[in-house]
């Protein structure tokens, strides 16, 4: 099969093939040819085109399958389009006598329907061009459509589909034929054939006039008759078919040339009144119906409401958004109007009207909600609210009427109930979805949202009262900062109308559904309201019984306002909680005596009081149960335990109350069962033992004797059946867009769905998964629900021979009920069993002995064989739990055989679906169940299964069975593939497409199927490419299925594939699929494609997104999708999709994939990707709003600049998004920030303009972030200040990073500028609003982090220009100072600490930055001098604008330094460890409560790190010495020590002395940073370190502290072990660096701390004494250190962890092993080099704290590393710079040689035979053989002078070590490399010159003779370049300075020697014009040197003149000759005497 097909199909291979073989290799042939054919040049077709004629009709009578009829039809319209026509006719009259044959077999059919396929093809693709032979085949097909069966009549109703496309309104003549044969398909009883008949007369209807004229009438009627018993895709068709019929009558430009009669254009009333008609009345014909007719008592059909409710849907989707906003007030009156009381027949009782609801809330939903933008919604909101307030004045006036006809009013009050509840539940949604923007619709006072929901919680019906409060919940969830005035306002208005049931019921829903928001609000409440709610709830429960007419809703709304209130966590209820449990135990009587006593009191009434009071305290406790589990300890167990009995004990009396009492009490005791049924299953069930029994009676009586007669199997079962195996179940149970109405078709009998009046209670708690609004069910059949969960858990905890007799009992009252009835027991008693089998295996328990299973067995066999199919899907996982739990093998075994034993016997669908359903489940919690033959067995008997054509619901079952057992049996299914595949295949070729469900079950096997091969996928053997061919074969025909389930099947197939082998799966076909279903009205269908397309584009998304553009500029007539892929791509399409799309998971997926997108695409695409980030951003931005901000504190100019900004750019221009929702915005700048950060991971040419603008010119298709600058200023304003919080705190949190990362980019055209300056304006206009007065605590928190960024950065240097900024932050400073008295009420107590403590973080940034800039101002100040013009004047800048910085800040540092102070002093009582919690003080801290303490936590956490910082910089520039002249008094800046904690305030000392608070202030912060230094989690942020250990190393800066510290030894060394773990732990060398330099200030204040010692030591004994001085320093006179108590120890152990790590040849024990050996120098990085030269400096400073004899004792160890790291580091470098660490080492060495010690009488002559060991050491390293070539000798031999020079001359001058040190020198001075012998010259000068002759003089004998010899050669070999230059140079120096060194006798002769040198370097004026740069420096160098030497020893000077007349003419000549030059030279020298060094630390050692 895998040889390549040609054109034409190769029949020589064909004829070899079997059966089925064939009719894949027919179908691979063809759908090759539809791929060749378009591509195929005309002339090729031509010449084949009547062989592939012959070939492919031949093929029409090999009755071919579905599929391939399909793509016969398809190539022939091709072949016939693309090549000649002639033959057509001749195909076409082919085709017609095959449908005209008279044979009716079965085995005939399939070429029938080809036939007519092929019709439909042929008459699509050519349409006119075949005349009109048309009408005859339309007759024809007619004709033979009167007797076809389904199959046929689906065919031929899609075929005249195509027909009318192709012939357009050619077809006329036929259109009243096909009309009516459509119309009786449209009631046909076959569901596929109406679906075909809808796409029939949808695609009539473009021509067909009448259809939306004269008959719309009869279309209409039709349509609602179709509804009728159809399912969800039929009403996904009609309504379609309806909405577009309809929408068309009301759009269409009548002519009245076309139609004769006088048709009147319809009016938008009578569409409606149409869509009306079918809504409130079904299918009865409307038209002849008079009113006597309609008085019968049926209501209308379900299907037809929800089919209609869908039909308005799309009737107002295609008139479009626009037609919507300008129409709505018509639209929504009529909407409303369905559910009122002029239509009372619609809502006659409590199901219909919760039925009506439902519907009139989705098509408002659909409408509002999908269509609108965010204005018109707003809009519409208001209309909304007008409605509303009108019928609040229909219900006022009946109210209020007194006259005799209230009755009737009373009748309009419940009437309008329904519609208020629909308007109210949109009008909560809206606002709900609009989220902040909402805020200008509240604030208007004419529309008056929130007075007309809260004057409706009075309104007197319940439904209304609880959507008010709902309503309530939705605004307060959308608009956070209203919640607290919404509680408010409740609370006050309960209080005031205490006297009115509705308003106390109306007001206590409120609040409780306002607190049930707080948790969805971010920033909560004040922690006051729960005090205020409790004591209205004790009062309300206090008072219940002093009034009988309100005891009932006093009662319900107490335990309400108790319930909701759990809901606010364990912070606030643990207040309570005494109190509650009191109300809670008095609210059961004490003992069983007393609820005897109960009994015989009381009435009917009393009873209802009594019983909705428990009800509600259950229900409390269940709240307090499921919200405040931290409060749950044994303590509080045990109080609530003693109420349990008696409550379990009125259970058990409920049935004799309410047969004593009568029908009144039958709900309340049904709710009361219901909670206490929820409470016990959330307890733990040891609590309530006792009453087993009890329970687990009356649960078996709920579930054998119901109350209701409904079949609730919908809400019970389907959490308990597996999710892939409720695919089974149809579409009703799957995720569509329309479950919200769907579901009132599951439920049959009389339930319409849950509804909030059914249980209040729901109103506070969290909403399940898809509900907008929650939805409880009735009470009757909650408590099944309830029952059956609480079984569960029970059922586990008791005895097994309990179980049994359990067992049994519900087996006889299953066997004693009959007929429906049993039916819902046996549903019951499953449910409940199949719960307790989860738990069980949850828990690992055991079943029982034998008899439980066998009555287990017999309880589920018979619920497998149940009629209803979702119990027998139950049943099977049921099944196959008992399996799991007994996990028995023969037992397992035995279960398989029974179903076996069935199959092989059982003819009836029924058992046969359930047993092969029971097969596959076994496998799902067994995995492979073992045995191969078990496995053989069932795969065979689901293939026969499988193949059951007379029962689809056979074959769907049985294959889905099989895709369980594909995917469950693992490896041992490989053997089975093959067969499996060809039998899927087969089956996938042959099953009619109208059977969905077969085909959708044979998707979920091939998927299988491709999972269990996996990468196996990818190889190339002839076995796998045949199944990899089969399985895209198998996907291809799904892909062409018209069921939309299996096309998304087809999808994730192919998503599949493409994961195990991508090279296989051709995308571009894959990815315009994808594109075509992204808009599909199913919804799984869409979420296949994104998520396809989400694995896709993780690995090749920009191929992905060309192909999709490249797909629609092709435009084939097959891809069509519905979005706008041309104009903004695949990614802006997505983003449009995003925002209009509703599904939660879906939304989710699109962003991961258009993240994946941006990730791999936003570099290459930067202006694509920020253009579209912009459009969506600028959709919606609404200018006036912004503008019109308070500026009015600004100067004039502020204004007139921030105005002309935001209006700058016009409006007018087309958007590709219109009004895109807030969320959307949103995800637009979260994607420019992560746009920033890709460019920021791919060059810094994104972040310099002059490289960018560079790159560009070079290439213009190159694009840089920083050429977008404006745009992403413009974009993080547009978001900053619009209305939704959300989108501001994104704007600002995208203007931040735009701060941060732009901030030290220049501007290139003005030098020394930055490119922010520009966009001041910009960014002060967009912080301002962030600081008005009624802006959420969050944003102005996260606009204090840009404000602090923006005054940091450094961008604006002019100090007016910074203050516009800088007075936002003050005014928020003078915010915070007002303290806890100015708090707004608005949200909870710890927002404020937020927003405190975002202010005290940015003002210490700024303040660190001002400190840090004057920092460096200094450093700099030295180089600024010598540097051009240009920048000193820049430099000026920096200097004005850093103490500028400073200046702003120092005005308010006495106040920030108070609250910086009192903000670490929360922090480091926050952090003190549980146990200390007591110790806390009771009220709070300064910037937080007691109560909200853990809120307040994580700001503290946020912010500390910074403050700590600022505070230790403040207090270091005061040096410590201030101390605040009010300290005692302010309580702000009171320490709070620990020693201070416990103290009384009037036992602490008034006033503090200046060193008691500093040093409380010096241990603050040491502990905070100690405390976080020690144990940083491993979250910590960096910056969090590095502000500490900064903190502490600000601290060490200045002498006070410095002295604490080295006064206190052991806190030293505790500082550094902390510091020590810190460099163990964190790798990064920021860190390390920052905690080297505190180790050495704490090193440093040792040494301090040991020189006062000495210093006042020998003031006080004076000098005469010294032999008895004590010896300082550590070591004593031991020279011990003891580790863990010395500073010296602790400070060695840090340096050599450094060290080691940086270079581990370092470490002793590694020497020895074979990595280190291989002598390999590893070069350090440059942070690398950094630690270790800061490691080195510390070790040099180490001795100078030990007594003599320490120093003894570490020197060897010091010397070691110092020595170590020189050998490690000093290599040659090419640029002959010296390395850092090697420049580090020898400065160590320097410091180290010098030191006091070695001088010392105790220590010196120890140190004398060290210091030559290291020596020797050193000039061993020359000796190693082999290493010479990499060492650089210049570093050894500085290391050698250092020795020479540092030391006492007694350590150098041995013989033996000068002789090789001489010998050295000697080595070197031979050197070929002019920079050796150049620093070898230097060091020498060094040493000549050294004081101790001893020491100097054996060097100048043994060197000066060679270097003057080498100065002599160079007569001969002038130098030739700059570095021999300098060579020359340097010697002559040496040479000149001994000379003047020189004792006189041997003068004459060193100046003999040196100036013929000199003079011969002279050069005449002829060869000086013409000589090298060299060789002129030498001259002028020779002769200023001659000019200097002449004068100073003029004497031998003359004689030698005088003997040598050429020298002498050479000296005159050039005398002469260069004076001018010479003057002219000097004036530059003097001008520019070089550049400093950077670093002296590299090149000054001696």
């Amino acid at each position: 099969m895998e040889l390549a097909h040609s054109l034409l199909l190769n029949e020589e291979e064909y004829n070899q093939l079997g059966e089925y073989q064939k009719a894949e290799f027919i179908f691979e042939w063809l759908q090759f040819l539809e791929k060749l054919l378009p591509v195929t040049s005309r002339t090729d077709i031509k010449e084949n085109q009547k062989k592939l004629v012959e070939q492919l009709t031949s093929l029409l009578n090999n009755s071919p399958g579905p599929p391939t009829r399909r793509l016969v039809a398809k190539n022939l319209a091709v072949l016939y389009s693309t090549g000649d026509t002639f033959s057509v006719y001749q195909t076409i009259e082919k085709c017609n006598e095959l449908i005209r044959s008279k044979d009716d077999s079965p085995s005939y059919l399939p070429t029938k329907l080809a036939a007519v396929v092929c019709l439909g093809y042929l008459y699509k693709k050519l349409g006119r061009i075949l005349g009109n032979s048309f009408t005859d085949t339309v007759g024809n097909v007619l004709k033979a459509m009167k007797n076809a069966e389904s199959q046929g009549r689906y065919e031929i109703m899609l075929s005249l589909q195509n027909m009318l496309k192709g012939l357009g309104a050619a077809a006329i003549p036929c259109h009243r034929d096909i009309y009516k044969a459509a119309r009786s398909c449209l009631t046909d009883r076959s569901m596929a054939v109406r679906c075909a008949a809808a796409k029939c007369l949808l695609e009539l209807q473009n021509e067909a006039v009448f259809m939306w004229t004269t008959d719309l009438d009869s279309v209409v009627t039709l349509c609602f008759k179709s509804f009728e018993g159809s399912n969800y895709d039929v009403h996904l068709a009609v309504s379609k078919l309806l909405g577009t019929v309809l929408a068309r009558a009301l759009t269409s430009k009548q002519t009245t040339v076309s139609t004769k009669h006088n048709s009147r254009k319809i009016s938008l009333e009578e569409v409606m009144e149409l869509l009306g008609t079918g809504f409130l009345r079904g299918s009865y014909g409307f038209l002849r119906a008079s009113g006597d007719m309609l008085k019968g008592t049926s209501s209308v059909s379900r299907d037809v409401r929800v089919g209609v409710t869908q039909a308005y849907v799309v009737f107002v989707s295609t008139l479009g958004g626009q037609w919507l906003e300008r129409n709505f007030s018509a639209f929504l009156s009529h909407i409303l109007d369905l559910v009122s009381q002029s239509h009372p027949k619609a809502i006659q009782n409590q199901t219909d009207a919760i039925g009506c609801r439902c519907c009139v809330s989705f098509i408002l939903r659909a409408t509002v909600g999908g269509l609108l933008g965010e204005k018109a919604q707003i809009a519409a909101a208001k209309e909304i609210c007008q409605a509303v307030w009108k019928l609040k004045k229909v219900v006022d006036a009946s109210l209020s009427d007194s006259n005799l006809e209230t009755r009737i009013s009373t009748a309009d009050v419940t009437a309008s109930q329904h519609v208020l509840v629909c308007a109210l539940q949109e009008l909560g949604s809206l606002i709900h979805g609009l989220g902040t923007t909402a805020a200008p619709l509240l604030q208007d006072s004419s529309t008056g949202v929130l007075d007309a929901v809260i004057s409706v919680i009075l309104h007197p019906s319940i439904p209304v009262r609880l959507t008010a409060a709902w309503c309530l919940r939705c605004i307060a969830i959308a608009l956070p900062s209203s919640v607290s005035l919404l509680l408010n306002r409740c609370i006050e208005r309960l209080n005031a109308l205490k006297s009115s049931p509705e308003a106390v019921t109306g007001f206590s829903f409120a609040i409780a559904a306002l607190l049930g928001a707080v948790k969805h609000c971010p920033l909560g409440i004040p922690h006051g309201k729960g005090k205020v709610i409790m004591s209205v709830a004790e009062d309300l429960l206090c008072s219940a019984s002093q009034n009988s007419r309100l005891s009932l809703q006093r009662t319900q709304a107490g335990w309400l306002l108790i319930a909701a209130l759990m809901t606010l966590g364990p912070a606030v209820v643990q207040y309570h909680l005494p109190r509650i449990l009191l109300l809670w135990k008095c609210v059961f009587p004490s003992s069983p005596k007393d609820l005897e006593t109960e009994k015989t009191r009381g009435d009917s009434f009393t009873w209802q009081v009594t019983l909705e009071g428990r009800a509600g305290a259950l229900c409390a406790i269940r709240s307090f149960i499921s919200n405040c589990a931290g409060l749950l300890t044994d303590e509080v167990l045990q109080r609530l335990l003693p109420p349990l009995p008696s409550a379990v004990a009125l259970l058990t009396q409920l049935s004799s109350i309410s047969k004593s009492y009568g029908n009144s009490l039958k709900t309340p005791s049904t709710v009361y069962r219901h909670k206490l049924y929820e409470l016990l299953a959330v307890l733990p069930p040891k609590m309530y033992e006792g009453s087993f029994h009890a329970v687990l009676k009356e649960i078996v009586v709920d579930l054998t004797i119901p109350d209701s007669q409904i079949d609730a199997s919908t809400f019970l079962l389907p959490p308990l059946c597996h999710e892939d195996d409720l695919l089974l179940l149809g579409p009703l149970l799957q995720e569509t867009d329309h479950r919200f109405i769907e579901e009132q078709l599951l439920l049959r009998n009389n339930v319409a769905g849950g509804s909030l009046e059914y249980d209040p209670y729901s109103i506070y708690e969290k909403l399940a998964k898809r509900d907008s609004v929650p939805k409880p069910l009735p009470p009757a059949l909650s408590v099944v629900s309830a029952a059956t969960t609480l079984f569960g858990v029970i059922f586990c905890h008791i005895a097994e021979i309990h179980r049994l007799q359990v067992l049994e009992q519900l087996l006889n009252s299953l066997k004693q009920t009959k007929g429906s009835r049993q039916q819902i027991v046996q549903l019951n008693v499953v449910s409940a069993f199949s719960t307790f089998l989860k738990h069980l295996a949850n828990c690992k328990g055991s079943l029982g002995p034998e008899e439980v299973r066998r009555s287990a067995l017999t309880l589920v066999l018979g619920a497998l064989e149940s009629n209803n199919p979702l119990l027998r899907c139950a049943a099977a996982e049921c099944w196959a739990r008992l399996a799991q739990v007994v996990s028995d093998s023969a037992f397992t075994a035995g279960l398989a055989q029974v179903s076996f034993d069935k199959l092989k016997s059982a003819r009836d669908v029924v058992s046969r679906t359930g047993h092969s359903l029971a097969l596959g489940c076994l496998y799902r919690y067994l995995g492979g169940i073992g045995s191969t033959q078990h496995l053989n067995a069932c795969v065979g008997i689901l293939y026969t299964l499988s193949q059951d054509s007379t029962s689809p619901d056979v074959q769907a079952w049985a294959l889905h069975s099989l895709s369980l057992t594909v995917d469950l049996a693992g490896p041992l299914y490989h053997v089975h593939v093959e067969p499996t595949l060809s039998l899927v295949l087969m089956l996938l070729l042959t099953v009619p497409p109208t059977y969905t469900e077969v085909h959708q079950s044979l998707g979920r096997c091939l998927n299988a199927l491709i999972t269990t091969l996996g990468p196996e996928l990818q190889g190339s053997s002839a076995t796998v490419s045949a199944l990899r061919t089969s399985c895209l074969l198998g996907c291809a025909v799904m892909q062409d299925n018209p069921d939309c389930l299996v096309q998304a099947q087809a999808i994730s197939c192919l998503q599949q594939l493409h994961m195990f082998a991508p090279r296989h799966v051709n995308l571009s076909s894959l990815v315009s699929c994808i594109c075509v279903n992204l808009c599909s009205s199913y919804l799984l269908l869409r979420r296949a494609a994104v998520a396809c397309l989400r694995q896709l584009v993780q690995r090749e998304a920009a191929e992905v997104s060309e192909y999709a553009v490249a797909l629609v500029k092709e435009s084939r007539e097959d891809f069509t999708p519905d979005i706008n892929i041309r104009e903004i791509g695949l990614e802006g399409a997505l983003l449009g999709l995003l925002d209009k799309e509703l599904d939660q998971r879906l939304c989710q997926d699109i962003k991961e994939t258009l993240s994946h997108m941006l990730t791999s695409m936003a570099v290459e695409k930067l202006s694509f990707w920020l253009k579209l980030c912009k459009d969506v951003l600028a959709a919606s931005a609404d200018f006036n709003t912004v503008a019109s901000i308070d500026t009015t504190q600004e100067e004039e100019t502020a204004k007139v600049d921030d105005v002309s900004i935001l209006t700058s750019e016009s409006e007018e221009r087309f958007h590709p998004f219109s009004n895109p929702r807030w969320s959307t915005r949103v995800f637009a700048a979260e994607c420019v920030c992560k746009i920033i950060n890709q460019c920021e991971n791919a060059g810094n040419a994104h972040f310099d303009i002059t490289l960018a603008q560079e790159r560009k010119q070079r290439d213009s298709r190159d694009d840089f972030l920083v050429l977008h600058l404006a745009d992403l200023i413009r974009m993080a304003f547009m978001a900053a200040t619009d209305h939704s919080d959300q989108l501001r705190l994104s704007g600002l949190q995208t203007l931040q990073i735009v701060v941060r990362k732009f901030a030290a980019v220049p501007e290139p055209e003005f030098p020394g500028h930055l490119i922010l300056e520009q966009y001041q304006a910009n960014v002060g206009a967009a912080l301002r609003p962030a600081f008005a007065p009624e802006t959420p605590p969050d944003v102005t928190a996260k606009a204090c982090q840009v404000c602090s960024a923006w005054i940091a950065s450094g961008v604006v240097s002019d100090l007016s220009d910074l203050r516009r900024v800088h007075q936002l932050l003050v005014s928020s400073l003078v915010k915070v100072q007002a303290g806890k008295e100015a708090q707004s009420q608005q949200y909870n107590e710890s927002t404020s600490t937020m927003e405190i403590l975002a202010v005290l973080k940015a003002w210490a940034e700024v303040y660190i930055v001002a400190i840090e800039k004057q920092k460096n101002q200094g450093d700099t100040h030295s180089h600024s001098l010598k540097t051009a013009n240009s920048a000193e004047e820049s430099y000026r800048d920096v200097t004005s604008s850093a103490s500028g910085l400073v200046d702003l800040v120092q005005a308010d540092l006495g106040t920030l330094s108070k609250l910086w102070l009192a903000a670490l002093q929360d922090f480091a009582l926050l952090i003190l460890p549980s146990e200390y919690a007591s110790q806390l003080p009771a009220e709070g801290g300064a910037f937080y409560t007691a109560e909200t303490i853990e809120n307040a936590r994580p700001h503290y956490y946020n912010s500390w790190a910074l403050i700590l910082y600022a505070t230790a910089l403040w207090l270091t520039s005061t040096g410590f010495i201030v101390a605040d002249p009010d300290e005692g008094v302010t309580n702000l800046s009171r320490p709070v020590t620990p020693t201070t904690m416990c103290q009384d305030s009037s036992t602490r000392p008034s006033v503090k002395s200046p060193e008691d608070v500093n040093t409380d202030r010096f241990h603050l912060i040491l502990g905070i940073s100690v405390e976080f230094l020690c144990s940083p989690r491993s979250d910590a942020a960096m910056e969090n370190i590095i502000a500490c250990l900064h903190a502490l190393q600000a601290l060490f800066d200045v002498p006070w502290p410095r002295s604490k510290i080295g006064g206190d030894q052991e806190l030293a060394v505790e500082l550094l072990n902390v510091l020590h773990r810190l460099i163990l732990t964190r790798e990064s060398p920021d860190i390390q660096l920052a905690a080297l330099e505190v180790v050495r200030l704490i090193l440093f204040a040792a040494q301090e701390h040991v020189k006062e010692k000495r210093r006042s030591a020998e003031v006080d004994d004076g000098a005469a004494e010294k032999e008895t001085l004590p010896e300082f320093g550590e070591g004593k006179d031991t020279g011990g250190l003891v580790p863990g108590k010395s500073l010296v120890f602790a400070t060695l152990e840090l340096c050599v962890c450094i060290l080691v790590r940086q270079l581990p040849q370092l470490n002793p024990k590694l020497t020895c092993s074979p990595a280190v050996q291989s002598g390999k120098h590893l070069l350090l990085s440059e942070d690398g080099s950094r630690l270790v030269s800061a490691a080195l400096l510390i070790l040099s400073d180490v001795p100078a704290i030990c007594s003599p004899e320490g120093s003894v004792s570490v020197l060897p160890t010091i010397l070691y590393l110092i020595i170590g790291v020189l050998k490690e580091t000093a290599l040659k470098e090419q640029d002959g710079q010296l390395p850092l660490p090697v420049a580090a080492s020898l400065q160590a060495l320097k410091g180290l040689l010098s030191s006091p010690m070695a001088r010392a009488e105790k220590s010196r002559t120890a140190w004398t035979d060290l210091l030559r060991s290291a020596l020797v050491t050193v000039l061993d390293c020359w000796d190693q053989d082999g290493l010479l070539r990499e060492l650089d000798e210049v570093s050894l031999l500085t290391a050698i002078t250092v020795f020479i020079m540092s030391t006492s001359p007694e350590v150098t001058t041995i013989e033996c070590l000068q002789k090789r040190c001489i010998e050295k020198f000697k080595v070197t001075l031979e050197s070929k490399d002019p920079v050796v012998q150049y620093k070898c010259y230097q060091l020498l000068h060094s040493i000549f010159q050294h004081p101790n002759k001893t020491v100097s003089y054996p060097y100048i004998h043994s060197l000066v003779s060679s270097i003057v010899e080498k100065l002599q050669e160079t007569e001969k070999s002038k130098p030739e370049n700059a570095a021999e230059l300098q060579v020359v140079q340097e010697g002559i120096k040496v040479v000149t300075a001994l000379t003047a060194a020189a004792e006189e006798e041997h003068r004459a002769h060193l100046v003999a020697c040196l100036l013929p040198i000199l003079i011969s370097f002279l050069l005449d004026e002829n060869a000086l014009s013409s000589a090298t740069s060299t060789a002129k420096n030498l001259h002028e160098f020779a002769l200023q040197n001659l000019m200097q030497i002449g004068p100073q020893y003029s004497v031998v000077f003359k004689k030698l003149m005088a003997s040598s007349p050429t020298m002498k003419a050479r000296l005159e000549s050039a005398v002469k000759g260069n004076q001018e030059s010479i003057k002219v030279k000097t004036a530059k020298l003097a001008k520019n005497p070089g550049k400093s060094s950077s670093i002296q630390l590299k090149t000054n050692f001696l």
